[in-house]
């Protein structure tokens, strides 16, 4: 039964997770995997994995925690949503013996990441619109993917990508999805930095797949259950979006509550001015109400609830995207001149924050499935 107020192994987890975060420097753009690195080793990056592969034997209530909470201290990990959460739920529910074994241990002690490609260019929020194609060779057994990936974090530095490919019912001639795991280095499998404007130590990347040929164990789960699997990533990957948006909001909150109570321009500081403090204020309660949904979907999730954390997920993610990026610009706002600077670390967050909006499902997307699966409404789409 899900509780509003934290457990003390919840709570312990956090002042854990934050104290190691507060000691870890970051400057926004470089290289974080030092950091994963020692996350990985004190049980953090594979705390919602099995034990018996490796992981801490939580869920992602746990991994949302800590993803949230390295934000909070100005250090959050992109990868985070992708490698553990994703990658590592999907191959936990519905890899093979082999491919649990294979990489679940690796993606909990930080060894190994795995990206995910799902997001085609003509494809956009229509998954259903998905091309990129898989086939079986006659003779060999092998699948043969062919097609394109765009906005994929991370493939430089993941080991494999967890790619989202249709195979062709044979009974009804549809495609229906399948995901397969292509090692990074595999024959036709060609990656090229997008160019971002975002300051991001993940970067960006379109994936071209020719003919890449891969052995038969290399499509996780059952051909059949594609769709089931497919949302048993997205789920937690909204999820963990929604973690990533809180602590980048209660980041930025942050350093405007610590400037507002020093900064004096008359004779008390700007934070004794309503103007600067109810705006604030709200900000505050915004997360905190973005949170208490994101604990929601992460618990129905972790109870196996699949069909109710959809529903909680995509209003965390929506809630939390909306509430960071209320509090970015009103931090900004709050330091004046000085919101601009590099020295306070405030003005990156724009263009971050905005991200929270836009992926991995835009707000109106999120509002186009609340409108017609949770109010009943017709279909626009």
């Amino acid at each position: 039964m899900t509780t509003l107020v934290e457990s003390e192994e919840h709570k312990a987890l956090r002042e854990a997770v934050a104290s190691f975060a507060d000691n870890h420097a970051h400057t926004p753009g470089t290289d974080n995997r030092p950091f994963w690195q020692e996350a990985a080793e004190l049980g953090y990056i594979g705390v919602n994995l099995p034990e018996a592969y490796g992981g801490g034997g939580g869920g992602i209530t746990e991994l949302s925690l800590v993803l949230e909470e390295m934000g909070a201290a100005g250090n959050p990990l992109l990868m985070m949503i992708v490698s553990p959460a994703i990658c590592g739920t999907v191959i936990a529910r519905f890899g093979t013996e082999a491919q649990k074994r294979q990489w679940l241990p690796a993606l909990a002690d930080g060894s190994r990441l795995m990206a995910f490609g799902i997001t085609e260019p003509d494809a956009g929020s229509n998954s259903h619109r998905i091309t990129t194609t898989a086939r079986r060779d006659p003779g060999t057994g092998d699948w043969l993917l062919t097609g394109r990936k765009v906005f994929v974090s991370g493939v430089d530095i993941a080991d494999a990508t967890l790619v989202v490919g249709r195979t062709e019912d044979a009974r009804t001639g549809r495609l229906k999805p399948c995901l397969f795991i292509v090692p990074r280095d595999t024959p036709g499998f060609e990656r090229r930095k997008i160019d971002m404007e975002l300051n991001a130590a993940e970067k960006q990347f379109e994936l071209t797949l020719d003919d890449v040929r891969l052995p038969a164990d290399a499509l996780v789960g059952d051909e059949d259950a594609g769709l089931l699997q497919l949302f048993a990533g997205l789920n937690p990957e909204r999820i963990m979006t929604a973690a990533f948006a809180i602590g980048m909001g209660r980041y930025a909150l942050a350093r405007a509550v610590a400037y507002a109570r020093e900064r004096t321009v008359w004779d008390a500081p700007i934070g004794a001015h309503q103007a600067i403090a109810h705006p604030l204020a709200q900000a505050h309660i915004d997360l905190e109400l973005a949170r208490l949904m994101m604990q929601k979907a992460a618990h129905l999730y972790d109870a196996g609830d699949d069909t109710g954390a959809g529903e909680a997920a995509n209003m965390a993610k929506y809630a939390a995207a909306e509430a960071c990026v209320k509090a970015v610009d009103q931090a900004v706002h709050t330091l004046g001149g000085n919101g601009l600077t590099r020295e306070f670390g405030l003005a990156s967050l724009i263009t971050a924050a905005r991200v929270s909006r836009i992926a991995p499902v835009s707000r109106e997307m999120i509002l186009n499935y609340v409108s017609h699966q949770t109010l009943g409404l017709p279909k626009s789409y």
